[in-house]
């Protein structure tokens, strides 16, 4: 392993292009190869999700990188979450009760476009575009590519060949294929699919609902969100079942059984969507799934990264975050100088898979609070104690969600098992009676509560441990 090894990085999306930046910062020299054209000159997006949440791992990754401010320049912060219920009505919940803490609303496309720029300064960075990867050999280390427009097929020859290529990855499939040692490997998907429109920007370029919140029309089995751009607009995104309930994505297929779906649900939503019909026949219908895999490299020859071995539902707003963190985290082990690759990859899956199955699981879990619970009023007293703590003891109690999204020295896995039994802990107290908090409920009166949560959550993980439960 030295700097003249030659890297392959397969995949200029979000994750390969960080990487790119990085490997360079360190003085590798890398080339990467993307099949699809280059999204600085070419518009890309259709069936993408235009919009992402940007939050603390993901800046913890750009902030190694230097381009944490850059980032932030194309940010819109979301606060919380504003419900809206099929008459209209709204409520707001924080997602913290600590000052500032939220979200970041985030262009996918010019998130992506500021580090390639970044990344293709450097003299030992090469970009190509329209270069499908068809195949790698992993033995040889060799990549197979097809040009698009040409179609004209040819070969390169690495050291080391990164996998970036998201949850359609070449190299994961190459793997599979060449059957060369055991990998494990799962997909499973949602019963749920995906559908994006828009809310655009009033007469004035404003945006016509709060662009200070995620919003949330909750509505059981599906469920509409809206996240802010920055041109005044909202991306609004539909999940929903694919062919179970009245309504689903088989049998919307008509103006009229359209129209009528948003009329009963989302009347508030249907009011700011002007093309609704024309988006919703139009706009292509994307799958939710979720990929798991191991191991994630090949000798000291191959490594997947980002997606590619850990694609998750969006329900979380983690996958781009978890993704960068990816970088961050390979980047402190290449800190500990292994010697080799191979040391490298292995210390790497042992430091970082149990997080991304643990992001994955959060995910599937947020998919079910989010369009059942988040309307609940034992939730809404939930999250009013968890407010409360947050604001007043900030340093002493994180939410699940706090410590996920916001805690970037927790990994995934301690925050999911340290927050399932904290919020089991909190229900057990609420729905007994056990703890409740008024709205002048003094600093004395909310730390018997913090005492109580924290004796309940701790039992808890005593009991998980010794298999009593």
């Amino acid at each position: 392993m030295n700097k003249k090894d030659k890297i392959l990085i397969v995949g200029a999306g979000l994750c390969g292009s960080l990487l790119a930046l990085r490997l360079a910062q360190r003085g590798f020299k890398v080339t990467v190869y993307e099949s699809r054209p280059d999204l600085r000159t070419t518009d890309i997006s259709a069936g993408r999700s235009i919009n992402l949440s940007l939050s603390d791992r993901g800046l913890k990754a750009l902030r190694l990188c230097g381009m944490e401010e850059k980032a932030k320049e194309i940010c819109i912060p979301m606060f919380g979450r504003l419900m809206h219920d099929a008459e209209g009505n709204t409520f707001s919940s924080n997602y913290s009760g600590r000052d500032n803490e939220c979200i970041n609303s985030i262009s996918r496309g010019e998130l992506n476009a500021i580090l390639l720029d970044a990344a293709e300064a450097h003299e030992n960075v090469q970009l190509h575009f329209n270069k499908q990867c068809e195949q790698v050999d992993i033995e040889n280390n060799i990549a197979h590519f097809k040009e698009y427009n040409t179609k004209e097929k040819f070969s390169v020859t690495a050291d080391v060949i990164f996998g970036g290529d998201g949850a359609g990855s070449s190299l994961r499939k190459s793997y599979v294929a060449e059957r060369k040692f055991l990998f494990s490997y799962s997909q499973a998907y949602l019963n749920h699919g995906y559908k994006e429109l828009e809310i655009p920007a009033d007469t004035s370029g404003n945006h016509q609902i709060s662009n200070a919140h995620l919003h949330i029309w909750p509505r059981g089995d599906f469920m509409l969100i809206a996240l802010p751009n920055m041109d005044g607009s909202f991306t609004v995104t539909l999940f929903l079942s694919y062919d179970e309930g009245d309504f689903n994505f088989e049998n919307l297929t008509s103006e009229e059984k359209i129209t009528e779906f948003f009329e009963k649900e989302f009347p508030d939503a249907l009011a700011l969507i002007p093309n609704i019909k024309e988006e919703f026949i139009n706009n292509p219908t994307g799958p939710l799934g979720t990929i798991k895999c191991a191991p994630w490299s090949y000798q000291n020859k191959t490594l997947l990264i980002g997606d590619s071995s850990h694609a998750i539902v969006p329900f979380y707003g983690q996958g781009m975050n978890a993704s960068f963190e990816d970088v961050y985290v390979l980047d402190e082990i290449l800190e500990q100088d292994l010697g080799s690759w191979e040391a490298v990859f292995k210390a790497y899956q042992n430091t970082r898979k149990k997080d991304t199955d643990a992001i994955a699981d959060l995910a599937i879990d947020n998919f079910h609070e989010m369009k059942n619970h988040v309307a609940n009023p034992i939730f809404k007293e939930k999250r009013i104690v968890e407010m409360n703590l947050e604001k007043t003891f900030p340093t002493e109690y994180f939410s699940k969600y706090s410590m996920v999204t916001f805690n970037e020295h927790i990994g995934y896995n301690e925050a999911m098992v340290r927050g399932r039994a904290q919020d089991k802990a909190l229900l057990n107290l609420i729905t007994s009676n056990a703890i409740s908090t008024a709205p002048d409920m003094g600093k004395e009166a909310l730390k018997g509560v913090l005492e109580k949560v924290q004796q309940e959550t701790e039992e808890i993980l005593r009991e998980a441990n010794t298999g009593v439960l």
